[in-house]
Formats: structure tokens, C-alpha cells, sequence
């Protein structure tokens, strides 16, 4: 059983030692444990500490392609290396390393293809009152989204078997952790979480910048994974609405002219009824397309999961 810790970097010279220094060097159920780094762009010394550290594989990009690139080519490299397991953790020594054996647990007893890493949010320090509660609020969206209860949506410290890895798919530039949930929940991927301890802070949030840039871009990825994964409910619902508005204008306009005895009256309700009601339909049939749209997506996952199958695992597929 092989196991790959792979880590995104972002100029993290100043913090990589200190994660690296704290991961687990063997685990009950590893034969083998590797550590990859992805250096997205840095331009500081990020490589030469991973170097001089003695990581076991480094991939690197020219320029910085953001965090959900990084992680997908991480997971990449990961499944051509063999990983049986792969854990992602931070570079900035967020979570605590020893906590590695609890991810990989459920998965090296077939319980969970997926496990994520549930952070004592409330009782870290460093997070403001406003991020607690907005964690808090991202989580439950996210599990309404995707069918789940994973409490954490937002932690990054996660692991994966290679089935789950084979399968994964980030469209998004911005982050993978939502998307990627999403995705899980929708295909009915084994998921569960295990609650984790968590390092003093060593440098502030790169993703949780500025509050209102992060909720934007994280309702973005939302929005977007629901209408790929489940499209007809997405466009169905908004669809609903506006057709709901429609038909209760209708049956004003219906009432107030039976009241009156006169007809004639009140004609802006009766085209605004009209154009509600015609978009309600226009949503729902585009729910219908994007429906169709969406079960050629999967047919596209399943022959991506099956070349990559080929790619990372021949030998094994071929036997």
C-alpha cells in the first residue's frame, strides 16, 4: 500500500520546512510513503527548501495557475507515481501532520473512498467571529448541495484512494475543495470525516483574503457545480419561481376583474403575468437541455476515468 502526501505550494519558503518537518514518517497499512510537492509559480526558494528537505517528487509550474490547478496536477502525478493513497495537505502547516493516519484510516479499512479532515472551527483562535460563522455557513450550503453531511466543506486536509482519485474532475480555477465534495455527493462516492487538530497560525489565509471576495468566488463554484451535476433541479427551480409569480398574477388579475365586472382594467398584471410565465418555461426547457448536456458529461467522465485507469494503472487493468 503506497501513500503519497502531496502539497501546493505558493511561495511558502518561509513555512514548507515546518509542515514537512511534522509529517508522519511510516503509518500501520503503509508499506510506502512518499511526500510530492507542486510548486505553482513560486518565486521564492519554495523548491530549493523542498530540495534540500529531500521530498521525493516536486512538480512545478512556470507561473502561478492557481490553487485547483495545482491540486488536480498533484493528483495527477500522484496516480502515474502509483499512489494507492493520496493525502493533500498546506504548506502553511495548517493541520496537524500526525492527524495523516486518521484520514487514511477509513480508507485502508474500506470504509470511505473519500475522507475529509473536520477542523474544531470554533475553537480556533485565530479565526475571526465573521470567518467562523461564514465556514459555518459555506458547510451547510455545500451539504445541501451535494446530498452530504460533511461538516467541513472548506478543509483542504483530505484523502483519497486512487478509485476516488481516478474519478476526480475540477473545472473550476479558484478552489477544489467545494466542487469536488459536490461532485463526490452527487455520484455517490464513499465519503466520510474524521475530526482533526490544527497548528497555530503561521501566516494569514491566501483564499480567505478579503471575506467578500471569498463568498463571491465560493458561491460561483456553488451555483456552477449544481447546474453541472444537477442541472434539471437548478434551472427547474428558478423555473418554478418565476412561473409561480406568473400564475399568481394571473389569478389576481383573474379575481380583481370578476370583482370589478370589467375586463379592461389592470393590463400591466396581465403582460407581466404573460412574460413570467413564458420565462418559467424558458428555464425549464433550458433545465431540459442542460439535463441532456449533463448525461453526455458523465459519458465523458466515464471514458476520462477509464483512460486515466489505463494511464496510471495498465498492468493492473490489463490482468
Amino acid at each position: 500500500m503506497k501513500l503519497i502526501i502531496q502539497i501546493p505550494c505558493y511561495n511558502e519558503a518561509e513555512t514548507l520546512k515546518t509542515a514537512l518537518d511534522h509529517l508522519p514518517k511510516q503509518i500501520d497499512g503503509i508499506d510506502e510513503l512518499e511526500i510530492l510537492v507542486i510548486n505553482d509559480g513560486s518565486k521564492d526558494a519554495t523548491v530549493q527548501v523542498a530540495r534540500e528537505w529531500g521530498v521525493n517528487h516536486i512538480v512545478s509550474f512556470r507561473q502561478n495557475k492557481g490553487l485547483a490547478r495545482g491540486f488536480m496536477a498533484g493528483i495527477d502525478a500522484c496516480l502515474h507515481l502509483g499512489a494507492d493513497i493520496i493525502v493533500n495537505t498546506d504548506a502553511d502547516d495548517q493541520y496537524c501532520g500526525d492527524d495523516i493516519e486518521k484520514l487514511v484510516r477509513p480508507i485502508l479499512d474500506e470504509k470511505a473512498d473519500i475522507v475529509i479532515g473536520e477542523r474544531p472551527i470554533d475553537e480556533t483562535e485565530h479565526f475571526s467571529k465573521k470567518k467562523k460563522f461564514f465556514q459555518h455557513l459555506g458547510s451547510w450550503v455545500v451539504r445541501v448541495a451535494s446530498n452530504t453531511d460533511i461538516p467541513d466543506a472548506p478543509s483542504g486536509f483530505r484523502a483519497y484512494s486512487r478509485e476516488a482519485a481516478l474519478r476526480l474532475n475540477v473545472v473550476n480555477d479558484y478552489t477544489y475543495t467545494l466542487e469536488t465534495i459536490i461532485q463526490a455527493g452527487w455520484n455517490r462516492t464513499a465519503m466520510t470525516s474524521v475530526p482533526i487538530r490544527t497548528n497555530p497560525e503561521l501566516r494569514p489565509s491566501r483564499l480567505f483574503g478579503s471575506m467578500g471576495r471569498y463568498m463571491k468566488r465560493s458561491a460561483g463554484v456553488i451555483l456552477r457545480s449544481v447546474a453541472m451535476y444537477k442541472p434539471l433541479r437548478f434551472f427547474g427551480i428558478i423555473g418554478m419561481v418565476f412561473f409561480a409569480l406568473g400564475l399568481l398574477l394571473g389569478i389576481r388579475f383573474i379575481a380583481v376583474s370578476l370583482s370589478s365586472g370589467s375586463w379592461s382594467g389592470h393590463v400591466q398584471s396581465l403582460i407581466l403575468c404573460g412574460a413570467l410565465l413564458m420565462i418559467g418555461v424558458q428555464f425549464f426547457i433550458a433545465g431540459v437541455q442542460a439535463d441532456i448536456i449533463s448525461d453526455n458529461r458523465k459519458l465523458l467522465e466515464d471514458v476520462q476515468y477509464r483512460v486515466r485507469k489505463l494511464e496510471c494503472c495498465g498492468d493492473e487493468t490489463r490482468s
